[in-house]
């Protein structure tokens, strides 16, 4: 089963840009997604299991090393990334 994820990161820290970047830099680390990015959120596509274990394992690892964060998300199944 594919997943779309669209998600949107909002750091509580006055210097926002690195905690953004670093977890969008680690998404795409993955060779079996998907990711496109654009100003307002960032948008991950590819099989459910993987999906949702990178968002567990990389949310988590926000939350260690930068602190408090607020995650916006909207999950959507099947694939729906631009052709």
């Amino acid at each position: 089963m594919k997943l779309t994820v669209e998600i949107s990161k909002y750091p509580l820290h006055q210097y926002y840009i690195p905690f953004i970047k670093g977890f969008i830099d680690r998404l795409n680390e993955y060779d079996n997604l998907k990711v496109i990015t654009n100003t307002l959120s960032t948008q991950i596509f590819g099989d459910y299991d993987l999906v949702m274990q990178v968002l567990s394992t990389e949310i988590k690892r926000s939350y260690e090393e930068f602190g408090k964060a607020i995650f916006v998300c909207k999950f959507l199944s099947g694939d729906l990334s631009p052709q």
